[in-house]
């Protein structure tokens, strides 16, 4: 079931992605009550998301199969919320994978709360040195904590190359200045960096339409919303390669979860200098998911690789931003719902709350990949090399505004009373599907790997004629050569 207000969030994005509108009527929307259960517009975000970027990848296939009109695109809230949570639903031979450890959780300071990140061990030793201690027990964390203000643990974490974040309202982060800053951006931030020669899109025939086949991705991203933005490419035909550092080896499990359809090699950048260079000569699109200015000692800002590589797409994504005083601060979707206001909307007065899913990684992740599409099909046209550039308290934003067409410009959202917390989001109209989402099974798939037998959740973007699936499951991290298929 579709109805206008399904359409009008993913006609907002379409058009924050330079769309042109008279395509969004080939989306059509499965509403299902249950979905994302929030009281923020969570499913409606989601769905916006995924939406834009199955239309962008229907548009791109129109354009390189040759078809006379865009392939419709279809989207189902079940689909969507089973991927959105696909770190949940992960099991490698039976086993399910640890989302969390230990000590990134919320801790009581002495004035409030505070949200840590321990998940990579080198984020664990910087929490544990900026707070004095060599003991990780939660126990003895938690006791230091409880004595310190959560602004005090806040700077004393990240000054020691760690990640914690004290809890704001959404007025407080509206009035900090990195909040500020964050505002005054566009949802998606795109542009064209010179006046190459329009790019030459082969055509595509037989099978599914694969919009970015024979298209290389060169894929410097962790976590899960560069992964998904790259994992999202290679469903739709791209061959992505993952680049990590050595010293810097991924979670195994995070890497189970984003790599479908990937390889994975390693290389140091500043000792592996040749073998890079050699990727970067051929790639088309360049995606990087570091803190801004972090890769460009190595020639990969916009402006560079469009003077090395002409006609290169390059999609950068960030937590905070490339501006304002936390352009550089590391951060995750958890840390960013405590900072901007989303952890006091979805709690209660004696503790924060967190949405149904790391829907701002995941949401964002989508966006990436959309305007990396959307970017081609540009290139088809008019040429030039392009960048795309996302943030994860940008997307905050627009959740907290409602999604919908208002961006970041709208009202502060404030919970529904002191409570904030006795009623679950429905949508915004008063049915919210005729049919309900009653479980993930519909869309889990399951393959062996050299991992070991993976349950996943199938890709939630579709569209007639388009894959279904990946044609690859992920490998052991790290194990490709550093070479194009």
């Amino acid at each position: 079931m579709t109805d206008n207000e399904d359409i009008e969030d993913i006609g907002y994005v379409w058009s924050a992605l330079g769309g042109d509108p008279v395509l969004v009527p080939r989306i059509s929307v499965t509403a299902r009550k249950g979905a994302l259960e929030a009281r923020l517009p969570v499913r409606e975000l989601a769905r916006a998301c995924v939406g834009a970027c199955a239309l962008a990848a229907a548009e791109l296939g129109a354009r390189r199969g040759g078809l006379r009109e865009v392939p419709g695109v279809r989207v189902d809230d079940g689909a969507v919320a089973t991927a959105f949570v696909s770190e949940r639903h992960l099991l490698i031979s039976g086993r399910a994978p640890v989302t969390f450890a230990p000590l990134s959780r919320f801790w009581r300071s002495a004035d409030g709360w505070v949200r840590t990140h321990a998940n990579y061990p080198h984020h664990r030793a910087r929490l544990l040195a900026a707070l004095g201690l060599s003991n990780d027990r939660v126990s003895v964390v938690e006791s230091v904590l409880a004595e310190r203000s959560a602004l005090e643990v806040e700077e004393a974490v990240y000054a020691a190359g760690g990640l914690a974040v004290a809890l704001r309202t959404p007025k407080e982060w509206a009035g900090h200045p990195q909040g500020v800053a964050v505002a005054a951006r566009p949802l998606v931030e795109r542009g064209r960096l010179d006046a190459t020669h329009a790019r030459v899109l082969t055509p595509v025939d037989g099978g599914p339409l694969l919009p970015a086949a024979g298209l290389r991705v060169l894929d410097l991203t962790r976590v899960i919303a560069g992964p998904v933005a790259t994992r999202t490419l290679a469903l739709l035909g791209a061959d992505v390669l993952r680049v990590d550092a050595p010293q810097l080896p991924e979670l195994p499990d995070q890497h189970a979860d984003t790599g479908f359809g990937k390889r994975s090699t390693r290389l140091d950048l500043r000792a592996d200098r040749r073998a890079f260079e050699e990727l970067l000569a051929t790639a088309d699109v360049v995606v990087t998911g570091y803190r801004p200015g972090a890769l460009d000692r190595f020639g990969l800002s916009p402006e560079t690789l469009a003077e090395r590589r002409p006609g290169v797409v390059v999609a950068q994504l960030s937590a905070w931003g490339a501006y304002g005083p936390w352009r550089e601060q590391r951060g995750f979707d958890s840390l960013v719902q405590v900072a901007t206001g989303i952890a006091t909307a979805e709690g209660s007065p004696e503790r924060p709350g967190t949405l149904p899913a790391q829907a701002l990684d995941h949401g964002t992740g989508y966006l990436l990949a959309a305007g990396v599409l959307r970017a081609l099909t540009e290139q088809s046209y008019e040429g030039g090399s392009r960048f795309v550039r996302l943030a994860l308290a940008r997307t905050a934003a627009w959740l907290m505004s409602g999604v919908g067409g208002a961006g970041a410009g709208g009202d502060v959202y404030e919970g529904r009373g002191a409570g904030a917390g006795d009623d679950a989001y429905e949508g915004r109209s008063a049915d919210a599907g005729n049919d309900a989402y009653e479980g993930p099974e519909g869309w889990l798939a399951e393959t062996d790997s050299a991992l070991g037998r993976l349950r996943y959740a199938l890709p939630p973007v579709s569209f007639a004629g388009g894959p279904v699936d990946w044609g690859r499951a992920p490998g052991v991290w790290g194990s490709d050569a550093a070479r194009w298929a």
